[in-house]
């Protein structure tokens, strides 16, 4: 055979299956398969904002065809199911007549029952075919007569799905089986190209039905539709999408089915939660890039363009802050009061018992200054990794010297690391208490009185010792009384943590309430990095009271 000839074979029998691969019944049709390849703009506008944002948009409703439709149909006669034609109608007639025959519902819908006639029996569900025909019957053979009747089977229906659908075809159902049923035997719905708010149901090329199932996924509506022989089903062309993000409760892809593309149908699509406020779009617009920031009240009214991206953002300030006491004091523990309130303006509306609250002493916790000290912290530590990791060794004795201290400090860092600040904002010196603005998630301390001073750190046993105001003891005299320093004790460094919060180095002055906290002492003959790790050690006993 000769290459030309073996090409034109080839070329006919590819035309071949074009044309019987699947059915046409209208111009629509023929369109659609071109229409459905060239619907790409709006995903690849979405897949650019994705590139950019890092953020895979989910379709809404792309789920829907993931039940197990197959697996949990019923294959018995339903109740509920409509007598179409080709069903078959078994009748029993006993008594003073005898009749027994099995009839066939016609094209017109009616069954022919001999001395009777006619009886139509399209439309009527199966659990009334008995009434209706019974009811006919008697008009005949009177009330002597016992009739018995029942649905034998229902003719099963060949569906024809097309359009934006996975695996477009020619599929077995029931007459009574649903639109949902057809469309996930052909794979369901495409979310690329197909449509789930434009679904036609043709009939001889025409229209008879058309369905919305972002009726069904949004309110569990879903119209009944009785299918005939060769009916098609036809997904329509995706229409405009828009993306949405953010404080949603709906963070979806959606499609939107009419002309006026407005702001307030993604805000009923996508239910944004209370405390939004705002709205961002990013799209295009002539071909050019467009960003916007709306009130949610201006962005109701918004006209939308296919491809956008929509961000519905809280950004209301609030007008209240939520205050939070601890220690020792009378009354409720947490507070809402207004921003820009002081700490003195609080504390004037919170009863505490003179004999048991320090008033003098308080701080605040608060969590901005907490992560301020982490990442100091953090940023301390880092250069504490960098350091160890770069430093030279000139031998491979000293290398592995290094190696081996490295891995001590590692173990240092990852401890350090675990460690969380107490983000103290010390308010009190000298007895006196300062003002300032309040933030949102303060934590205000009214330390409890106390005759205790707690010794801890390199000290032989950390425990709590009385405070003797007769005697003009240092806190080297409570680190004795607390068993004396350790052998890794810096004894010239002696912290003293006060009761308002402040951490003092070198004071000779030790008060009720105070806690000692004695240093370690790290030998720059065994370790490399003395002054970083010396300085993160302080560090943390600032932060979180708290030695390494």
């Amino acid at each position: 055979m000769s290459c030309k000839a073996a090409n034109k074979r080839f070329k006919l029998a590819a035309m071949f299956v074009l044309l019987f691969s699947s059915p046409t019944y209208s111009d629509e049709n023929l369109l659609l398969s071109e229409a459905a390849s060239k619907h790409v703009s709006s995903r690849d506008q979405l897949n650019k904002v994705a590139e950019t944002s890092g953020k895979v948009f989910t379709v809404f409703g792309e789920n829907l065809f993931k039940g197990g439709y197959e697996a949990e149909r019923f294959d018995g006669l339903n109740e509920d199911y409509v007598i179409a034609p080709g069903d078959k109608v078994s009748i029993e007639v006993w008594g003073t007549k005898s009749l027994s025959t099995v009839a066939t519902v016609d094209n017109q819908g009616n069954v022919f029952i001999p001395d009777v006639g006619p009886v139509r029996l399209q439309g009527v569900k199966a659990s009334d075919i008995n009434v209706v025909v019974t009811s006919q019957i008697r008009t005949v053979y009177k009330d002597a007569a016992r009739i018995y009747v029942n649905l034998l089977n229902a003719t099963p229906v060949s569906v024809f799905v097309t359009g934006g659908v996975d695996r477009p075809g020619q599929y077995a159902g029931m007459a009574s089986d649903s639109l949902l049923y057809f469309l996930n035997r052909a794979g369901g719905i495409d979310s690329l190209r197909g449509s789930y708010r434009s679904i036609k149901v043709l009939r001889d090329s025409k229209v008879v039905f058309e369905a919305d199932l972002y009726e069904f996924l949004r309110a569990g509506k879903i119209a009944h539709q009785t299918f005939k022989d060769r009916d098609v089903i036809l997904v329509s062309r995706r229409g405009a999408v828009v993306a949405v993000e953010g404080s949603a409760r709906y963070p979806f892809e959606f499609e939107l089915n009419n002309d006026a593309k407005v702001g307030a149908d993604i805000i009923e699509l996508a239910m944004p939660v209370p405390s939004v406020s705002h709205a961002k779009i990013d799209g295009t617009r002539d071909k050019k890039p467009l960003r916007e920031y709306l009130s949610l009240q201006a962005f109701s009214h918004k006209a939308l363009s296919n491809g956008d991206k929509v961000t519905f953002v809280p950004d209301q300030q609030a007008q209240m802050i939520d205050i939070t006491l601890k220690g020792s004091y009378l009354g409720p523990s947490h507070y809402v009061v207004k921003q820009h309130t002081t700490l003195q303006e609080l504390l004037d509306n919170v009863a505490i018992d003179q004999r048991l609250a320090d008033a003098s002493s308080i701080y605040i916790q608060r969590i901005s200054v907490a992560k301020q000290q982490q990442q100091l912290l953090n940023d301390s530590l880092d250069r504490l990794e960098r350091s160890l990791f770069t430093a030279p060794a000139s031998s491979d004795g000293e290398a592995s010297i290094r190696a081996k201290e490295a891995e001590l400090v590692m173990q240092f860092v990852n401890k350090a690391r675990s460690i969380k600040p107490l983000g103290k904002v010390i308010v009190s010196s000298n007895q006196i208490v300062g003002d300032l603005r309040l933030e949102d998630g303060d934590q205000i301390v009214i330390p409890e009185r106390s005759q205790l001073v707690q010794i801890g750190g390199e000290v032989v046993m950390p425990q709590a010792v009385l405070h003797n105001a007769n005697i003009d003891a240092e806190p080297s005299d409570y680190v004795a009384w607390a068993g004396g320093f350790t052998e890794r004790a810096d004894v010239n460094r002696i912290g003293i943590i006060r009761a308002s919060g402040e951490i003092d180095f070198g004071s000779s002055t030790v008060n009720p309430g105070d806690q000692i906290l004695v240093m370690p002492r790290v030998d720059a003959k065994t370790m490399q990095n003395v002054k970083d790790i010396t300085q993160i050690i302080y560090q943390v006993a600032v932060a979180a009271n708290v030695v390494l």
